[in-house]
């Protein structure tokens, strides 16, 4: 399979057409890989503003996909969050945590790549969104 590859800015309307872009080029339903998207695209939205210009790139090795996103911000200030009941935001880093294989930051001197991998969907399971897979009937 060949891996994906979007040079997009980061806005709101960018987050759907993401999700179904990585939907589209697994070919099998991807929740947690799309929920994954939409974490990391949003917290570049949330903390570098929108319009910001990222790359997301999407790959799948040994079972595994790997999605990154990668933006000019050569910080990476990542911290994960303790929110509480009725707080609106801060929980995409806890969702990534539970979702994800592993997850990291590269940084360098042109920007940074957040990452994560996930174990890869596969088209004789049905997945929810518990971070299970159950076997169709």
């Amino acid at each position: 399979m060949t891996s994906l590859r979007l040079e997009l800015l980061a806005v709101a309307k960018a987050v759907p057409e993401a999700r179904r872009a990585v939907r589209d080029h697994l070919g099998v339903p991807c929740p947690e890989v799309q929920l994954c998207v939409s974490e990391l695209l949003t917290n570049v939205i949330r903390h570098l503003g929108e319009g910001t210009p990222v790359t997301l790139r999407l790959t799948r090795t040994g079972g595994r996909v790997r999605v990154s996103v990668s933006d000019p911000e050569p910080y990476a200030w990542l911290v994960v969050r303790d929110a509480g009941p009725d707080d609106e935001n801060g929980r995409g880093l806890l969702l990534l945590d539970a979702l994800a294989v592993r997850w990291g930051v590269e940084q360098g001197p042109r920007g940074k790549t957040v990452w994560c991998e996930l174990d890869g969907p596969h088209p004789h399971r049905t997945p929810d969104l518990s971070g299970r897979s159950a076997a169709s009937p």
